[in-house]
């Protein structure tokens, strides 16, 4: 894996802790990933801690949000400078359907054909959302509020229509 290496001072943005990535960085991600707009799917190390993550540009600048699933803390560490592993990260990243959604997706026609009319993202988001619910009960609640959702019947994951 072609990684650069960068130190960086943790900064908060609105409640999202986040570094800037150096311009000679950029431009070596950049290079790797084919193109330099959009998001861009990255991975590496903080402080020597593995992540993967989706470098994204936001009012002009890139950063890398630092969650706190790479920083223990990362919130109460501002200010703190930390050691960034960087790398282009190809590997597809969506995730397989769950069988619960499938399933309810074959038996309502209607819904299956707005969902598959979804963009790419908005389907990922959906499936995301389900497929990372921790009970079968709570999953089965969603995958029906994801059915009246895409049926037009009802708000699912903060949106009001497809």
């Amino acid at each position: 894996m072609n990684t650069r290496e960068f130190a960086a001072e943790l900064q908060l943005i609105g409640v999202n802790p986040f570094v800037d990535v150096p311009l000679e960085v950029l431009a070596f991600l950049f290079e790797q990933a084919g193109k330099a707009k959009g998001p861009i799917p990255v991975r590496g190390t903080v402080n020597q801690l593995p992540y993967q993550q989706t470098l994204v540009r936001f009012s002009g600048a890139w950063r890398l949000y630092i969650n706190l699933s790479m920083l223990k803390n990362s919130p109460k560490r501002i200010g703190e400078t930390i050691q960034v592993t960087i790398a282009f990260d190809p590997r597809e990243r969506a995730l397989p359907m769950h069988p619960q959604l499938a399933e309810a997706l074959d038996k309502v026609r209607e819904a299956q054909q707005v969902f598959n009319r979804l963009t790419p993202s908005r389907q990922q988001e959906i499936i995301r959302y389900i497929t990372r619910l921790k009970t079968d009960e709570s999953r089965a609640r969603a995958v029906g509020r994801a059915i009246d959702f895409l049926l037009g019947k009802g708000r699912f994951i903060g949106r009001d229509t497809p």
